[in-house]
């Protein structure tokens, strides 16, 4: 794993949503409440703000679904013990089931790792069942210490 350009990870940027210090709405999804405190902002998300998410003034993040419900990657969130073991494990399943274009990005957070697997167009539909595919393989040989993106089981 090597630091990254995060330029290479192909994002929706005519929006993206900031973290507030409250809570800004209530979801109720699937039968379970989620505490949003990410408000959405209708700007495009330009080098400003990534500067000052990376200054560590603020705290953004971008959707994974563009406005034509496509996709462009399938994510992992890896929060555990071992990012090391994790990103080796995962690059050879990713090269064993024939994805060679993904980015790996270590955050700030120890132990935190987002894998952006480079998907192209794909319909939010078969990004769901790609990701629970990888995800299910993947914990074949894992403890379980990652989310998928996009997941049907969130928000």
């Amino acid at each position: 794993m090597q630091n990254v350009d995060i330029t290479l990870i192909k994002i929706a940027t005519d929006h993206y949503w900031i973290k507030r210090d409250s809570i800004v709405q209530k979801i109720d999804f699937g039968g379970r409440l989620f505490f949003d405190k990410f408000e959405k902002i209708n700007e495009t998300l330009n080098n400003a703000v990534i500067k000052d998410h990376l200054d560590n003034k603020i705290v953004v993040a971008h959707s994974l679904i563009n406005k034509f419900d496509k996709i462009e990657n399938i994510v992992f969130d890896y929060n555990g013990i071992n990012a090391e073991r994790f990103w080796h494990r995962a690059q050879l399943l990713l090269r064993e089931e024939g994805f060679i274009n993904f980015t790996a990005y270590k955050s700030r957070t120890p132990g935190h790792l987002h894998l952006y697997v480079h998907k192209g167009h794909t319909t939010l539909q078969e990004g769901y069942q790609i990701a629970k595919m990888l995800s299910m393989k993947l914990s074949q040989k894992l403890p379980r210490e990652w989310r998928m993106f996009p997941s049907q089981e969130m928000p």
